[in-house]
């Protein structure tokens, strides 16, 4: 996680271009070209550099006449597989992860809790709209531009924006209970 934050705090420049590029890049790519197609050209591109360089070291080494071996010996010497208590951990989580999903969205669409389906369908609402507007790709591209540029902004202007949203926080808190005040049945959760 430590190497994550560090990426989107941009602790180190280079590295955190780099992957803001290369994944903005890929991004939009897939809003020109369908996804077997990216795929398939950036296989292309990493098989021909490294075909590339495969043949530059045989050559050095043929006018060089050393043996040095195989380029990318030490990588393929690498274990890749995943032990079985590799994949069973993640399974574990996936499985936690879908279980709660799941019974959140029952408790959401059997109105355990009133203000909270009705919050669920606000949203819902609400989505229909960004739905209208945007593809999924565009809100993918505007989530990673914002990753990467929100956390550092933050760090910047942390006192104002900290005050805005304590204000905002304030007046959605008095709208909801004005409206839970209003909904027969429905219940103050204590904060």
């Amino acid at each position: 996680w430590a190497s994550t934050i560090d990426l989107l705090y941009w602790r180190n420049v280079k590295q955190s271009g780099a992957v803001f590029g290369s994944v903005l890049l890929l991004l939009f790519s897939l809003t020109q070209f369908s996804v077997v197609s990216v795929g398939a050209y950036l296989a292309l591109a990493a098989l021909s550099a490294s075909i590339s360089f495969r043949i530059y070291k045989s050559v050095l080494q043929a006018v060089q006449k050393t043996d040095e071996g195989h380029p990318f010996k030490s990588y393929l010497e690498v274990e890749i597989s995943l032990s079985q208590d590799q994949i069973g951990n993640y399974a574990d989580k996936a499985l936690l992860y879908a279980n709660t999903c799941m019974k959140e969205l029952r408790r959401l669409f059997l109105v355990q809790d009133l203000i909270d389906s009705l919050k669920f369908a606000v949203l819902m609402w609400l989505l229909t709209y960004v739905g209208a507007l945007f593809n999924g790709l565009t809100l993918l591209i505007l989530a990673v531009v914002s990753m990467f540029s929100m956390p550092i902004v933050y760090e910047k202007h942390q006192a104002q924006i900290d005050q805005y949203v304590g204000l905002i926080r304030t007046q959605v808190n008095s709208v909801v209970g004005k409206i839970q005040a209003k909904i027969p049945g429905a219940k103050r959760k204590e904060e």
